[in-house]
């Protein structure tokens, strides 16, 4: 009998066999219900070598398929000998134990694959730290089927987590590890989350904000180094983005957003793991506006489209506007798929950040929700002030002009946004009205700003 200590959740270069049990309502390709669990396991390293499913109106209480099947599930490890299984399903440390106990075999379930694949791609200490207490939170009921040494994993080593205790005595030694690591774990993350805090706020002080979101492998990093000076890894993997990057995006005419490419949402993502990675997504909770990436080209882009709906209500990104962008339209067959989703979703816009097509509308409407409700506005201000002179020059169009004194009366079409960014930096501004007079606001007359 192999071995069946779980000494990591790693995959990487295992031969693997992929199970699940198809219940109703699951939200999976009818066509091919694993075809995820495989992207996601082909992403973290191993080998499928074989596929099982059970249809079940629910699934056994006991080791979540049926007895034959896990004999099945045998049959087929032994004969491909391969090291580990993968459940589609998310399976209580009972069921993982009697699983491994029938099959002679590690026993994965998605979220673990997922929290996996989380922590080899990790890259900042930020994102270890988060990957780390997710681990700790979703792993932590199952410490009597998996640990012995938690000392392992401190300082959020990405080698993964599991291995079975010898006796009560040591497992209530490695739970008071692990509640002691899930504590400085959280003060980090505090840390973090209070600092993004600040650095978002003081960003949307200066800029118009914008947030790529969307599902994992829409391509969102790919449009954000299409328009951008780039610099996100890209590639054509799921999770191929675990960290938040912005970059400043010069949309033309005097006008700029700051970009923030951000990690992708998948199905059924562990609840801790969006909990742990609040900070990183802290972008998308502040945002003036979020654009939502969506793979127009693949057939699950409904479902895909509903699970960031949910995600981004879950973080309570409930605020800023949504913009629907339709992307690798070029992967499409023909034009009728696309005016489906299109009558589904009347003000998406289509793009295809491969090749650049349809990016100008996006920038058409970004400049638009920048400037606000274009509106001819006469201004009077110091010919001195040369910060609001050129801004008015390179952002707005300019009617006319007059010189009174050292004052300027300049004729205008801007935005309402502009206006406010102007009234801002420009003590000595003033709006009129279409007989000269000065237009007092609630801020004038409260004294908030004027002189």
């Amino acid at each position: 009998m192999q071995d069946l200590r779980r000494e990591q959740l790693s995959v990487g270069q295992e031969k693997a066999i992929l199970a699940g049990v198809l219940l109703p309502g699951m939200q999976v390709n009818p066509h091919d219900p694993l075809d995820e669990l495989r992207s996601l396991t082909e992403t973290a390293g191993a080998i499928v070598v074989d596929e099982l499913m059970q249809k079940r109106q629910t699934p056994d209480p006991a080791t979540f398929m049926g007895k034959g099947k896990i004999e099945e599930l045998k049959r087929m490890a032994d004969a491909h000998d391969a090291q580990v299984l993968i459940f589609e399903n998310d399976l209580s440390p009972s069921q993982i134990g009697k699983i491994e106990k029938g099959t002679e075999r590690k026993v994965l379930d998605r979220s673990e694959l997922i929290l996996d694949i989380f922590a080899a791609r990790a890259q900042t200490l930020e994102a270890r730290i988060q990957v780390e207490l997710a681990q700790l939170e979703y792993t932590y009921p199952r410490l009597r089927a998996m640990w012995t040494h938690l000392e392992r994993i401190a300082g959020g080593a990405p080698a993964g987590i599991g291995t079975r205790g010898p006796g009560e005595q040591q497992l209530e030694i490695d739970r008071r590890i692990v509640q002691r690591k899930k504590a400085q774990l959280r003060r980090e993350i505090a840390e973090i989350h209070a600092r993004k805090q600040r650095e978002v706020a003081a960003r949307k002080e200066d800029h118009f904000t914008v947030g790529l979101v969307g599902y994992t492998n829409a391509g969102k990093s790919t449009l954000f180094n299409r328009v951008t000076e780039g610099g996100a890894y890209a590639d054509d993997k799921l999770f191929a983005t675990l960290s938040t990057r912005t970059r400043r995006w010069d949309l033309g005419d005097g006008d700029a957003v700051m970009l923030s490419d951000t990690v992708g949402f998948v199905r059924d993502l562990p609840h801790h793991l969006v909990a742990s990675f609040r900070a990183t997504l802290e972008e998308a909770i502040h945002a003036d506006i979020l654009l939502v990436v969506l793979d127009a080209s693949d057939p699950r882009a409904r479902e895909q489209l509903e699970t960031v709906d949910e995600v981004l209500d879950d973080i309570g990104a409930r605020e800023p506007k949504r913009v629907l962008l339709l992307n690798k339209v070029d992967r499409l067959h023909n034009n009728s798929e696309l005016l489906i989703q299109q009558a589904a979703h009347p003000e998406a816009l289509a793009v295809s950040a491969k090749d650049g097509g349809g990016v100008e509308a996006v920038i058409e409407k970004l400049r638009a929700e920048v400037r606000g409700r274009v509106a001819t506005t006469t201004l009077d201000l110091p010919v001195t002030d040369g910060k609001a002179l050129s801004i008015l020059e390179t952002r707005a169009h300019i009617i006319e002009r007059a010189y009174h004194g050292d004052r300027v009366h300049l004729q205008t079409r801007l935005g309402g946004r502009l206006l406010d960014e102007l009234k801002a930096i420009s003590p000595g501004l003033r709006v009129l009205d279409v007989s000269g007079a000065v237009v007092v606001s609630d801020a004038e007359k409260n004294g908030s700003w004027g002189g």
